[in-house]
């Protein structure tokens, strides 16, 4: 320690003077002595100050350090007696003692508790302890003198406790600690990073990423190392990616990077933080796996069974899957339960027919291997028995197909489609190589898609099902083939609400009435499904009823309104008409509304009775003239009943159209009903064309949305009777008008060429007029027409309906109306405004209803 002079350095701060201007080591012999401090020198941490002390104990010189350190310039420094200005008053005497030992010449080294001086401000200095190191030294005269080296013992403190600190932190810490330095390589490495990659802390130094990485990951890394020592930005929750010596198990890592700085701040190093996610990894890929599956099961809940349809409903399952799930799908039901079939032969074992309902691909149009010939959309085919698709089918389990060799696809699923513990067809998912194969969530979340959509598909087969057995049973209660009628030329349409849509409950009818008449309906019943088409035949079969009767056209409606009210009423129209009187609140009975507009031509006359209940109004359309809605009072809808009907009587002249229709040809949601009526008014330019042609046209001009609701069209062009075919006569009331309609009669048919018909009808003529002679009143009036069929019509004033008796062997008389009924096609009566009206019926000769012979028919009356 002698050889230290005695004067200070010019300085002695480790950032400056050797520490910057180092020589080279090759420069100089001891280069190792002048080699600069490496970043991170304890000096950088460790602020060292110095002063000498001269022979006379006082500061002689005054180092940038002990400035630095006691917070005191040189100026003031120099010459102050340091016992006197750092010692606390209390240890000054022992102060004292041990300085006239240091310039004895003597060394000494200690902790001495100092006291800064105090501040110009009053200010009391602080208080600490200093490590010095005294030792003498001699002036250039020879005199005794010292210098001192003085350290700040809690810096020294500090530094210890922060070392223990960072080896407790670094050796114990349950992750993988690094400390690269700026060549990329490994100066430090902790316990818990050797546990992983092998051998002991001291084996990792000096070894860089690429001994542990990947290639192309090493690369990756040691461009971010590069950037975070460059530009000091922190890396937070970098993923690496690597393997563990002794493993295949791919491991995953997540990484901290910051910048390490020495005590004058520069860099050197950076700090490497890792912390192994592989389960997290794990979990977080499980949760990702879970949360789309969810997702998937919420995306079919919303799309799949939004239609009613079949083929719809497949395909709504298979948009669902692929790509999302899957890279190829197919749906397959069997063929039987498409067709209605309950059990189909087969259903049990697997080997039942199956139809391909639908295929999607995400990567290729080609369908399947794995199963013979690839089966197309629409085809009909089965299974091999010992295939995992028959197996899946028999045992309604989800079942692994194996893939085939240089094929396509790798894994691929045969899923059961199972709905109500009935299996009704199959679904297959399949992933291309690049994709992961199915695993068990992957099979269990097939099957779960696989039931939902079989679920969908069975509603839909039972919704067909029942819509079909509806359709048939509204198509037989309406008039099969096409309508015919006296004087009229009918053409019709019936267009059924389609899959999607419920059967309603429109109906349309032709009624052939006594003397050449028709009776023409259109109704609607309000509602859909099986009851609104039981509801509807109810009151077709009533109208029809009704219209037998003969009744006027506002006495049908009336009669009609009181059978629907007594439609939804156990006890029928008594008990509706009881319920009507109570409480809503107690009728508890369903309600049955339609509208019906009814209309009688007389193909005579050529005119036309209508009544009308809520309906829409008809529209005619005369020879060379626009189309127009007859003004027909609506009425109330059958089954509110309190309302009576009006009837409007139109002549409609010879060649006019008549059109009855329900609102499903004129209303949509897209078209209020003005528009559609206006549409259909338009629609009806040219009434001369054929009435088929007409009906074709119509339904294709106007927008009717079909299959929103059902659709009846009835159209009728008149016809009337030519005047040549009719023969009236007014007979007065007395005998000898048996005769005269006699030869009336006869000579009217041989004027129409129909002698074959004279004997029969000259014996029911007389028959007809005697009654009218002997129980009616007034004269008589005797009609006959001409058409497909022969009429005979006798009228008179009396209100007294005839009716037929069975005579006794002994009586005389009371077998006229026998004989009318055994030789006529049909006979009855009918009331007029005026009294009744008693008519026969003839088949015309070479029909395919021949005449009963009346020698035959007078000999069975005996």
């Amino acid at each position: 320690m002698s050889e230290i002079p005695a004067k200070a350095t010019e300085s002695e701060d480790p950032s400056d003077g050797a520490r910057d201007q180092a020589v080279p080591a090759a420069d100089a012999p001891g280069d190792a002595m002048w080699q600069s401090s490496p970043p991170g020198s304890i000096y950088d941490y460790i602020k060292v100050a110095s002063f000498s002390i001269n022979p006379g104990g006082l500061v002689d010189q005054w180092s940038l350090r002990a400035e630095q350190l006691f917070g005191i310039p040189a100026e003031r420094a120099v010459g102050m007696d340091p016992i006197e200005a750092f010692i606390d008053p209390d240890l000054r005497e022992r102060g004292q003692r041990k300085m006239a030992e240091i310039l004895d010449g003597r060394e000494w080294t200690g902790a001495v508790p100092f006291r800064m001086p105090d501040r110009p401000d009053g200010t009391r200095g602080e208080e600490g302890i200093a490590e010095v190191y005294v030792m003498p030294t001699r002036t250039a005269e020879g005199d005794k003198a010292a210098v001192c080296i003085v350290v700040d013992v809690r810096t020294l403190r500090s530094i210890e406790t922060d070392l223990a600190a960072s080896q407790a932190i670094f050796g114990q810490s349950p992750f993988g600690f690094l400390l690269i330095d700026p060549d990329l390589r490994v100066r430090r490495a902790n316990m818990r990073f050797a546990s992983i990659f092998g051998g002991t802390p001291d084996d990792h130094r000096g070894k860089g990423v690429h001994d542990y990485l990947a290639r192309g990951e090493a690369e990756r890394i040691s461009a971010t190392l590069r950037r975070v020592l460059e530009s000091g930005d922190s890396i937070t929750d970098m993923h690496v990616t690597g393997f563990v010596p002794g493993s295949e198990e791919r491991r995953h890592w997540s990484v901290n990077l910051y910048r390490v700085h020495g005590g004058t701040g520069r860099p050197i190093g950076i700090a490497w933080l890792g912390t192994d996610i592989t389960a997290r990894r794990a979990a977080a890929r499980e949760a990702a796996a879970a949360r789309r599956n969810l997702a998937l099961l919420n995306e079919a809940g919303a799309r799949i069974g939004n239609s009613l349809d079949l083929e719809t409903t497949a395909r709504e399952l298979l948009d669902v899957v692929v790509p999302g799930f899957c890279d190829l799908a197919t749906v397959d039901l069997y063929q039987g339960l498409l067709v209605g079939d309950e059990t189909p032969p087969g259903l049990a074992d697997g080997s039942a027919e199956l139809r391909r309902v639908a295929f999607a691909s995400a990567v290729s149009d080609v369908p399947f291997g794995g199963s013979g010939e690839p089966v197309a959309v629409g085809a009909v085919h089965h299974f091999p028995f010992n295939s995992p698709c028959a197996d899946a089918l028999r045992t309604a389990r989800p079942q692994r197909v194996p893939a085939e060799d240089g094929g396509l696809v790798q894994s691929t699923l045969a899923v059961p489609m199972v709905a109500h513990d009935t299996v009704v067809g199959l679904a297959r998912f399949a992933r291309t190589k690049g994709s992961e194969p199915f695993g068990d969530r992957d099979r269990d979340l097939a099957v779960e898609l696989a039931a939902r959509a079989a679920v969908c598909i069975d509603n839909a087969r039972l919704y067909r099902r029942e819509h079909e057995r509806a359709l048939i049973l509204q198509r037989s209660l309406l008039p099969p083939g096409d309508p015919e009628a006296s004087g009229l030329d009918i053409a019709c349409r019936y267009l059924p609400g389609n899959a999607a849509t419920e059967v309603g409950g429109d109906w349309f009818d032709v009624i052939e009435l006594p003397g050449h008449r028709t009776a023409l309906v259109v109704g609607d019943v309000m509602g859909r499904g099986l009851r609104a088409a039981v509801a509807m035949g109810e009151l077709r079969t009533a109208v029809r009823t009704l219209a037998l009767l003969d009744l006027e056209p506002a006495e049908v409606l009336s009669a009609l309104d009181e059978i629907a009210r007594g439609l939804g009423t156990p006890g029928g129209v008594q008990q509706a008409t009881r319920a009507a009187r109570q409480p809503r609140d107690a009728d508890l009975s369903e309600v049955y509304l339609a509208t019906c507009v009814y209309a009688v031509y007389d193909s005579v006359t050529r005119r036309c009775t209508f009544a009308n209940a809520g309906h829409l109004p008809p529209v005619l359309v005369e020879p060379g003239e626009a189309a127009l809605m007859l003004d027909v009072p609506p009425g109330m809808p059958l089954g509110v009943g309190g309302e009576p009907f009006e009837e409007v009587e139109v002549e409609l002249p010879e060649g006019a159209l008549l059109a009855l229709y329900t609102d499903g040809l004129v209303e949509s949601r897209d078209h209020p009903l003005d528009e559609g009526l206006q549409a259909f008014v338009g629609a009806l330019t040219d009434p001369s064309r054929p009435l088929e042609d007409v009906c074709d046209h119509v339904l294709n001009t106007l927008d009717t949305h079909h299959g929103e609701d059902d659709i009846a069209l009835l159209m009728a062009r008149v016809q009337g009777l030519p005047a040549n075919s009719v023969g009236d006569w007014t007979l007065p009331r007395e005998p000898r008008s048996v005769g005269r309609a006699r030869e009336y009669a006869r000579a009217q048919l041989v004027s129409w060429d129909m002698e074959p018909l004279v004997d029969t009808t000259e014996l029911l003529v007389s028959e007809l007029v005697t009654n009218a002679l002997r129980y009616g009143e007034g004269e008589i009036r005797l009609r006959l027409l001409l058409d497909r069929t022969l009429v005979c019509e006798v009228w008179d004033s009396g209100l007294v309906q005839p009716r037929r008796r069975r005579a006794r062997d002994t009586d005389e008389g009371g077998r006229g109306l026998q004989l009318v009924g055994l030789l006529s096609a049909a006979w009855g009566s009918r009331r007029t405004p005026r009294g009744k009206t008693v008519w026969f019926e003839l088949p015309l000769p070479g029909g395919e209803s021949g005449l009963a012979d009346p020698a035959e028919a007078l000999l069975s009356l005996f």
